[in-house]
């Protein structure tokens, strides 16, 4: 750490008031803040770091290190993140990789306990964690939190284990975090009085009022690379001020390039916001201050004595970072990264084998009818739609034409097992297929494709890496390796970036239209969230909370 004095607009988000100011840093604290003395210039803005309030680290594909040295060019400082994606896969095992990685960065990482894994007994998961697990985790320093509690049929019901995890992070006096899309009325309120405090699902602004509607309750506003809700909850800002934070939830690795190559984070949430017409002190309180004090982070707030935790922007409208300092040391200045993260391990669990196109023949008879998954643009909810199979040879199979094509996931734990096969719509695809293992919340291996060989060849690079995202357009397989859990590469951002934005441009010149086929695809085996969506053991209605025929005469 150094030593040094910031001259600057200092923004006092507790006064409520921006004043030209004095920051002397020292021994990695703020000594003191003075009134600016004449003759000195003011550059910049400074204010407390940005805290992304929800964040599976791992759909980055980076690692936490490398997350964290991606982050800070955007002037966040902490994430609360939930490593339920590596534990769905590796257990407790991955949790503790998460940490000990984590342990390599400066950033203030805030790791909760995962409360649903595996999310569902539908489905085939790597591991699965206990009371027990879920307990020592939480007696573990550096688990600030019961992360999202997804089975919100379970609390409703009581189910003993669930309760017992909310039990257990009460009595060590850390937050619990919550997970209902849709919920409302007094089953809302029957979850949230459980102990559950938050809830980053909400895609109406009358499900967020109504859940604010309970005392104690915060909400987060979400905007991510999929589930895009800001639009419709950002009034909740100036309404519930002290209540909303902001969080990105799941973030591929494209948005978070630095600035000038188009990335950005919670910096941009609060421009828009402001640019809206809401209060920059709200807006910035949501942003830096509540979720610092609700999970309870070691994170600096801009005061004397605080570690030195703070961002330069160079105003307060467009929030464009000029520098960030954690523990008073500069991290990143002039959209350039100051964190250069160690080698790490790559701890995996991968057993699929390769598969032929025949695997994903699906029987059927003329005039038969298909439930096709339908996945809205920008939200994790799917519809469906039940139509008229396309039969060839005693076969329903993709037709790309009228928009139908074959959905599949792969177990990637038990060799020989057949795939689960369905239709979806709404990925345009008019060729080929694109395929991953990063696929919520069990991630076995999920493929979308116009024709079964495309689909065959996109899931066996992914199987021949033991886990990634490819691309097979007919004439070439592309493939992005995730040798860590399937889940993430052992490179920087710009490196899994690039090869990331490859394999998006390859998906939208075979046709797709989405904001981000991948991140889509990655939430169609996601069964905590309704309608529709396929897990390895067949179809599943998210609104029944059960297996679904997919073919009907």
């Amino acid at each position: 750490m150094s030593d040094e004095t910031v001259h600057t607009n200092l923004v006092d988000l507790h006064a409520r008031a921006v004043r030209p100011a004095t920051i002397r840093v020292e021994g990695g604290r703020i000594a003191a803040i003075q009134p600016l003395a004449g003759g000195a210039e003011a550059r910049g803005f400074a204010l407390p770091g940005f805290v992304d309030a929800h964040v599976h680290v791992e759909s980055s594909m980076l690692t936490p290190a490398n997350f964290a040295a991606a982050a800070v060019v955007h002037g966040t400082v902490a994430s609360v993140s939930d490593p339920h994606e590596i534990a769905n896969v590796l257990g407790v095992e991955g949790v503790r990789w998460m940490l000990d990685n984590a342990g390599s960065s400066p950033f203030r990482f805030a790791f909760g306990a995962p409360s649903c894994v595996p999310a569902t007994a539908f489905e085939t998961a790597g591991a699965a964690l206990s009371v027990a697990d879920v307990t020592g985790l939480l007696d573990d320093d550096r688990i600030f939190y019961l992360s999202e509690v997804m089975n919100f049929p379970g609390v409703l019901g009581g189910d003993p284990d669930l309760l017992a995890m909310i039990a257990a992070a009460e009595q060590r006096g850390k937050p619990v975090d919550g997970h209902a899309p849709g919920l409302r009325g007094e089953d809302a309120r029957a979850y949230l009085r459980r102990g559950i405090a938050t809830d980053h699902e909400c895609f109406t602004l009358e499900e967020a009022e109504d859940k604010l509607a309970l005392s104690g309750t915060k909400v987060l506003i979400r905007e991510g690379s999929a589930a895009r809700n800001f639009d419709a909850l950002w009034p909740l800002i100036d309404r519930f001020p002290g209540r909303v934070m902001f969080c990105s939830d799941d973030k591929h690795p494209d948005q978070l390039r630095p600035p000038a190559e188009g990335g950005w984070h919670i910096n941009r949430l609060c421009a828009r916001a402001v640019a809206n017409g809401c209060d920059v002190f709200h807006t910035l309180r949501a942003a830096c201050v509540t979720p610092v004090e609700h999970y309870g982070l070691p994170v600096g707030l801009l005061r004397v004595g605080d570690p030195a935790d703070f961002v330069i922007v160079e105003d307060l409208a467009g929030f464009a970072v000029t520098r960030t300092l954690l523990g008073g040391v500069e991290v990143a200045a002039g959209g350039v990264s100051r964190i250069s993260p160690p080698l790490a391990t790559a701890p995996n669990r991968f057993a699929a084998e390769p598969v032929d196109a025949a695997a994903f023949a699906v029987p059927a008879a003329g005039g038969a009818t298909v439930a096709a998954i339908v996945p809205e643009d920008g939200q994790l909810v799917t519809g469906r739609r039940d139509v008229a199979a396309t039969v060839r040879s005693g076969a329903a199979v993709s037709d790309p034409g009228r928009g139908l094509l074959k959905l599949a996931v792969v177990n990637r734990y038990t060799p020989g097992v057949a795939p689960a096969v369905c239709f979806v719509e709404g990925f345009g695809l008019t060729r080929g297929a694109i395929a991953g293992s990063v696929a919520h919340d069990s991630h076995n291996v999920l493929v979308v494709g116009a024709d079964d060989e495309a689909m065959a060849a996109a899931v066996n690079a992914v199987v021949a890496e033991r886990g990634g995202l490819a691309a097979a357009d007919g004439s070439r397989v592309e493939v992005l390796p995730l040798p860590v859990a399937g889940l993430m590469s052992l490179a920087a951002v710009d490196e899994v970036a690039g090869r990331y934005l490859e394999l998006d441009a390859m998906a939208r010149a075979m046709g797709s239209t989405l904001q981000a086929p991948f991140m889509t695809l990655s939430f169609m085996a996601l069964l905590v969230i309704p309608a529709l969506k396929l897990s390895d053991r067949g179809l599943f209605d998210g609104t029944r909370f059960s297996f679904t025929e997919s073919v009907t005469a």
